[in-house]
């Protein structure tokens, strides 16, 4: 029975078939994920000739299941389980190279927020608290971030005690709203159940970009502005620069209670 221009017999067929399952293996190992994808397609073909019709498809399957726990991981935080910065900046360049692929006009129109959150005083957590509580601070930072966000939105570990908050086809006053309401959460969560006398705030920078060509830099670099002002305002703050006033301001409580001296330092 021939295979390309080799003719083999079912036994043949069978030892062919479990080289090229075990050169998978070793590739994926390696995480030469397309690599082994080929060699175990050509074992489910050599099975096929060789009666079997059920090994090699269940280590195709398997391999598949090993493929995408391992991609996952790769995209993990090991510490919050939150997105990290690779997926993050992965994501937001392919949001931002075109963002018609999302095929949403309301996404388009909307154009995509990034914000960036910082944890007020961290460094005085670890300090006074030490590193394992302070590593439970970031956990619990995550979950409030995240439950405060949009269908579609999604939190990444930007770096140390910085979250980005990606909240794509997303207008600028609704950003701000729910960044403000992650603000809120986290400010009333009860932090002194890690720590009788432990208070966590947090400051978040909110940027937007529209249907108009920039990049994950700029967009970065402008959220992270906005950030500064928050922190230079008081803290515990949403800062951001609607586009009718080009002036950065607060939102919720703290626009009542604070001035922000312009201009500030933005990118845009």
């Amino acid at each position: 029975m021939p295979i390309g221009d080799v003719e083999t017999t079912p036994a043949a067929a069978a030892a062919r078939a479990a080289r090229h399952t075990a050169e998978a293996e070793k590739l994926a190992a390696q995480g030469l994920w397309e690599q082994a994808y080929t060699h175990l397609r050509a074992a489910v073909r050599l099975h096929h000739l060789a009666g079997s019709t059920t090994a090699a498809p269940d280590e195709l399957d398997r391999l598949r299941r090993e493929h995408a726990e391992a991609r996952e991981q790769s995209r993990r935080d090991s510490l919050t389980a939150s997105y990290n910065r690779r997926y993050l900046d992965e994501r937001l360049d392919a949001l931002l190279t075109d963002l018609a692929d999302l095929g949403d006009d309301t996404v388009r129109a909307a154009g995509i927020c990034v914000a960036l959150a910082d944890i007020d005083h961290f460094k005085l957590v670890n300090d006074t608290h030490g590193h394992l509580l302070g590593d439970r601070v970031l956990q619990r930072m995550v979950s409030e971030l995240d439950a405060a966000l949009p269908d579609g939105a999604f939190c990444a570990r930007y770096g140390g005690e910085e979250f980005a908050l990606v909240m794509p086809g997303r207008a600028l006053a609704d950003a701000v709203r729910w960044c403000e309401a992650a603000r809120e959460r986290v400010a009333q969560h009860p932090w002194h159940e890690l720590h009788r006398d432990l208070r966590v705030t947090v400051s978040i920078g909110v940027a937007h970009s529209d249907s108009r060509p920039t990049d994950v830099e700029r967009l970065i670099g402008a959220a992270d502005a906005h950030l500064y002002t928050a922190k230079q305002a008081g803290r515990n703050a949403v800062a951001y620069r609607p586009e009718r006033t080009g002036l950065v301001r607060l939102a919720g409580p703290a626009s009542r209670r604070r001035s922000i001296p312009q201009p500030v330092r933005t990118t845009g």
